[in-house]
């Protein structure tokens, strides 16, 4: 447990870090930052600090360098003080702004937020559209494409829409194809995707082919629903001058069913989620930080995140992310 002057030296070290991207020395801390501490007992504390696993040197004569450790105790402390939004009022209107119409398809909306993220911050965006598989269906139609197939259309209450074909095993006419689709409107509209699965379909065989290939469109769907933007931003950052550390997270960055489970838990979170370095469970993102929440969209949800080195500027990324999801949510929900 940290006293209250080691947690404001560690707090001025992760700020200067954060800016500097230069192991800070204890000078540094005493000229900059009101530490109201000597330098040798500045030196001590982040001796201390090293010892607790806080702060680590790159080498001997150099200055400390947060650990994840570090990290998660600087943000937990300013949660904790409920530090306000550090984006300015203008940037506040621009977010607002960019929802206040509407008039746009879904997927351009997602495209445009994802470059607004990016935008404010300068790292990379990553942005879920509203879930599917999480998604009440607004309606469920079929086209007729030939004695055996047909085309499964499928729209949600917040507009997103997914189609697949569907084969039958056997000669299927018009007719039958209208009575299977008066039926799955009458009994999947209103709810939930995920509660199709319950859904008792056997006497209508028809019915159950459509709804099977419903089912797996969805989750299809939602993996091509992950929208990114300012991965380039990351080869600026000198944490990342190594194509090794590169490397796995493009390709994390590229596999849409993987950032989808990475960032699913944010759908069950009641506020921001920051995950920093090794806290990332995922191979490719240990040398990152994630910084995603939830969005309300007609009855389901989407997420809005940021992807940048652990040496992000935290209050920024949160405060953005946090009025990014509330503009979404405000405007989607309408």
């Amino acid at each position: 447990m940290l006293n209250e002057r080691r947690r404001l030296v560690l707090s001025a070290l992760v700020e200067e870090y954060i800016h500097s991207a230069q192991p800070v020395a204890s000078k540094c801390l005493v000229d900059r930052y009101k530490v109201g501490a000597s330098p040798a007992t500045v030196r001590s504390d982040l001796a201390h600090l090293e010892e607790t696993g806080y702060v680590y040197q790159p080498h001997v004569s150099a200055g400390r360098i947060p650990t994840d450790s570090g990290y998660r105790a600087f943000v937990d402390a300013f949660a904790e003080r409920s530090t306000p939004v550090t984006l300015s009022a203008e940037e506040v209107a621009a977010i607002h702004s960019c929802y206040f119409s509407l008039e746009r398809q879904l997927s351009d909306l997602m495209r445009e937020t994802s470059a607004l993220l990016t935008q404010l911050t300068s790292y990379v965006a990553v942005v879920l559209a509203p879930v599917l598989e999480r998604s009440r269906i607004k309606r469920i139609g079929l086209v007729p494409m030939g004695a055996r197939r047909a085309l499964v259309v499928v729209i949600t209450a917040a507009g997103r829409v997914a189609n697949r074909n569907v084969e039958f095993a056997a000669d299927v006419s018009e007719a039958e194809i209208r009575d299977a689709e008066t039926f799955l409107n009458g009994t999947c509209e209103g709810r939930l995707a995920a509660e199709l699965l319950a859904l008792d379909v056997a006497a209508k065989p028809i019915a159950a082919a459509v709804l099977a290939e419903v089912l797996d469109c969805l989750v299809e769907a939602d993996e091509e629903q992950v929208y990114r933007g300012g991965t380039a931003m990351l080869l600026e950052q000198p944490e990342f001058a190594d194509s090794r550390v590169v490397r796995p997270l493009f390709a994390l960055l590229e596999d849409g069913f993987g950032m989808l489970r990475i960032l699913d838990e944010a759908l069950e979170a009641s506020d921001v989620v920051v995950r920093i370095g090794h806290e990332n469970t995922a191979a490719g993102l240990e040398h990152v930080s994630l910084v995603a929440r939830n969005y309300s969209a007609g009855g389901t949800e989407g997420i809005v995140g940021l992807i940048g080195p652990t040496r992000m500027d935290y209050q920024r990324a949160i405060g953005t992310v946090r009025c990014v999801a509330d503009g979404l949510s405000e405007a989607l929900g309408h």
